[in-house]
């Protein structure tokens, strides 16, 4: 929830000064890759610092802002170090200006924890170049969530830059975080350089632009200071004395003193003038409608959904795993240390507005995939260091179990934990879980599955390279008690053959799930779920499947005109029973239009059959479930999402709120916070003017979101999918309030100049045709719980290699239409 509220103003404040002292800042907005890949982009980034170094060296050049990212020293470094040290002292000498940040990230998109790493990396460069910019510069990032106050005043600014999602028409405000963070903030554009820029209009033509551009500052009504940001993407800016000095008559008409600046220059100004009043309050998140040419640019929320996956998977290894282990075990260890900054400084390469947004070229992301698995990588070696640390050799060596194997759940949270566990157990071949016995001796109800056989293989730098034939079991079962940040080892007796009582019992044709409170969870003909409540009341619709043409590119989701959204079609269902879990799975089948046509005016007549695997699991004794879809897509142009809906809307917590009395909310986590946002239409008013954008009903998720009222209240908790909408009643399909979730877009440009939800582009029109990645998995919950320590389990004894331990399936329950009969799959057999 965002409100804005004006705290009145001071006639002195907001009376309209005869003169404006108009700050003009130098820079460059610097993206490391974008519609060129990394290398292309570093080379010019290079022959950029050599012009800045020689404008500052003869006096062209008084001040330089180096767009935040302290990065590029790093990049220069790699292949100009006396470049680099060139700029380190034009910093040192007050010359040049970096930071706060490392990288200029999205910072909607990554966790709380990669942003405080963001801002600690840039502290290590800064020490070498003397200090950063204490301003929290982020103009060009698509939309600032509620929390970024709190984190700037965590590293002790208290001013910032904005633009994207700032309330239109206020030149500055105080914007305040939800736990009363606050900082002082500046709405200003960054690419502004054709104000100052020579072309080929000559004089007259810069006369005229200054003219423009001082008229538009008097129409946000800004008293003074004004901020002129004299740079743009990728551009060096070139003697900004010169320029300054040949705009100094047209600027004197319009009443306006230009003289070079910096951001620090302008906001002790601009912090001056506030103190005397009349600055409104902004609270909650900037996403505000957009204006000209200032867009949101919501479809990067679901970009390339593989990436934010992959980022979800990347940070929560390093937060939830590798961190706490180290610290725990292995605190001292200076390599370890070493190898844990070196994988954050990889995380973060990915995590700028371009990269992590998935709106570049396809060469780009290439490379961002390869960066999250050496992330990867380095999180695993880094979880088996820590444990051998503790004692627990988890290593993959000598002869292979026969007798009985172990395995430890570890638990990196700081509550105790009782929850599901899914494990690897490596064998000697023909030898089989018999039964597993928990850390006090007392036997573990499990499941079992044979994986198959494989060459188990090791070597380390005390062990020669060593490799075994083992045979791979999958065990499922239900760890008890776990304490907080501690272990629990388990224990596996082997026996010849495998244990009938730990095998799943499958019923093809069967269609429902039953749960604890008397519920039954049923599929429909579409592949959702009825929820049958013990009281007779029925919530049908619940994890529907629903996909719809896209034309638009990797920045907006646009309409294909008269488009009807397509359900699958459920080809099959079977119910799957061991001693610790139910698992409903169902296969069904989405036939679409394999692109638009060739006038791209509607879906093209050629289908695609796409089949889906959907799973509803359920572990005994606990409330949520797991619902997860599979499917490899194989169409083009168009959007899958998946709606749940909910009969009791929730009421809005504040009837006097801007949204008006009787408006109704969903609610969803930012970094730190739980926020309200009113439900409303999927999308509004496509814009008629140029160079507009329409309003998105989306909002950016860290991980849980929730709608509803009492016990029909849905959660839904996927990190990893950021793109979530709640959708009103009267625009919805079921006719009820909805919670949406996007899953996957499948677009094939970076960008185009021809859609109808943005009326112009948003970058170069440059194909990406590269096939996105399998669709996504999520997870859904009646109600909200809190998260469960997220588990992983090892053997220190037997040939078992931990995975990077990254968090389970995602927990909560589901909601979903009536069950049609349902076709069988075959006859009922064990697993």
């Amino acid at each position: 929830m965002t409100n804005l509220t004006d705290h009145g103003t001071d006639d002195a404040a907001t009376a309209q000064p005869t003169t404006v002292d108009c700050h003009v800042v130098t820079h460059v907005h610097w993206d490391r890759e974008w519609y060129r890949p990394f290398e292309s982009f570093r080379a010019r980034l290079v022959e950029l610092a050599e012009r800045i170094c020689e404008e500052l060296d003869d006096g062209r050049m008084s001040t330089f802002h180096l767009d935040g990212q302290t990065i590029v020293l790093a990049d220069i470094e790699a292949l100009r170090p006396d470049l680099a040290d060139r700029l380190a002292g034009h910093a040192r000498a007050g010359r040049l200006t970096l930071g706060p940040w490392h990288v200029l990230a999205d910072n909607q998109l990554v966790s709380g924890e990669n942003l405080v790493r963001n801002l600690l990396t840039a502290r290590r460069w800064g020490a070498r170049v003397g200090a950063l910019a204490d301003v929290g510069y982020c103009p060009d990032t698509f939309g600032h969530p509620a929390d970024l106050p709190r984190i700037l005043n965590g590293f002790g600014m208290d001013m910032a830059l904005v633009w994207r999602g700032a309330p239109a028409g206020l030149a500055r405000f105080r914007w305040r975080s939800p736990d009363g963070s606050e900082v002082l903030a500046a709405n200003q554009g960054y690419h502004e350089a054709e104000v100052l820029w020579p072309g080929a209009d000559g004089a007259a033509g810069r006369a005229q632009r200054m003219s423009d551009f001082a008229a538009a500052e008097r129409g946000r009504a800004t008293p003074g200071p004004w901020l002129l940001m004299n740079g743009g993407d990728h551009l060096a800016p070139s003697d900004p004395v010169g320029a300054i000095a040949s705009v100094a008559a047209a600027a004197d008409e319009q009443g306006v003193v230009l003289r070079e600046s910096t951001l620090a220059g302008f906001f002790a100004e601009v912090r001056a003038a506030a103190d005397r009043g009349g600055v409104p309050l902004v609270e909650g998140a900037l996403r505000h409608r957009p204006g000209r040419l200032t867009f949101l640019l919501p479809g990067t929320l679901s970009a390339r959904m593989y990436l934010k996956q992959a980022n979800a998977a990347a940070q929560t290894a390093l937060e939830r795993w590798v961190e706490p282990l180290l610290a725990l075990h292995a605190p001292e260890d200076a390599t370890l240390a070493a190898e844990l900054r070196h994988a954050w400084e990889l995380l973060l390469r990915n995590s700028p507005h371009d990269s992590i947004c998935g709106c570049s070229v396809d060469e780009v992301h290439r490379e961002n995939e390869v960066r999250f698995e050496r992330v990867g990588q380095t999180a695993g070696h880094l979880v088996g260091r820590a444990l051998g640390a503790a004692g627990l050799d988890t290593r993959l060596y000598g002869d292979p179990e026969v007798e009985r194997a172990r395995f430890v759940v570890l638990n990196p949270h700081p509550d105790t934990f009782t929850g599901p566990v899914t494990v690897e157990v490596r064998t000697a071949p023909g030898r089989h879980p018999a039964a597993v016995h928990g850390p006090n001796g007392a036997r573990v109800p499990f499941e079992a599955e044979v994986v198959g056989e494989e060459t188990a293989f090791e070597a380390d730098l005390d062990l020669l390279p060593d490799s075994r034939p083992v045979l791979v079991h999958r065990l499922r079962l239900l760890a008890a008690d776990v304490p907080a940040l501690g272990s629990a080892v388990h224990t596996v007796v082997l026996g010849g053959e495998p244990a009938p009582h730990a095998a799943a019992v499958l019923e093809d044709g069967v269609a429902t799930l039953d749960l604890p409170d008397g519920s039954v969870l049923a599929a429909a003909a579409d592949a959702s779920l009825t929820l049958h409540l013990p009281d007779g009341t029925s919530m049908p619709g619940l994890a529907t499947l629903r996909d719809e043409g896209d034309r638009g590119d990797t920045y907006n989701f646009d309409p294909v005109p008269h488009d009807t959204p397509l359900t699958p079609r459920l080809t099959c269902a079977r119910r799957r029973t061991s001693p610790v879990r139910t698992v409903l799975e169902l296969s069904a089948v989405l036939d679409l239009p394999a692109g638009l046509a060739p006038d791209r005016a509607a879906r093209g007549t050629r289908t695609t059959p796409v089949p889906l695997t959907i799973t509803v699991e359920r572990w005994s004794g606990q409330d949520p479930l797991n619902w997860t879809l599979s499917l490899d897509n194989t169409a083009d142009d168009h959007r899958l999402r998946v709606h749940f809906p909910t009969p009791t809307p929730t009421p809005t917590p504040d009837p006097t709120s801007d949204s008006g009395p009787g408006a109704r909310w969903w609610t969803a986590d930012t970094h730190y916070s739980l926020i309200d946002h009113p439900v409303g239409p999927d999308l509004g008013p496509l814009p008629t003017e140029r160079a507009h954008e329409a309003e998105h009903g989306c909002a950016p998720v860290q991980s849980v979101a929730a709608i509803g009222h009492g016990p029909h209240r849905i959660a839904v908790a996927a990190a990893g999918l950021p793109e979530r909408t709640g959708i009103a009643a009267d625009a919805s399909p079921s006719g009820h309030d909805e919670l949406v979730i996007t899953l996957l877009r499948s677009v094939g440009w970076l960008s185009r100049f021809d859609l109808t939800t943005r009326t112009t582009g948003a970058g170069p029109m440059l194909a990406t045709p590269r096939p996105s990645a399998t669709a996504p998995t999520a997870g859904t919950s009646p109600s909200p719980p809190a998260p469960p320590p997220t588990t992983t389990a090892h053997s220190p004894t037997s040939p078992t290699t931990p995975p990077c331990p990254c968090a389970p399936s995602s927990s909560a329950p589901a909601r979903t239409p009536p069950p049609p009969a349902t076709p069988a799959c075959g006859s009922a057999a064990p697993a």
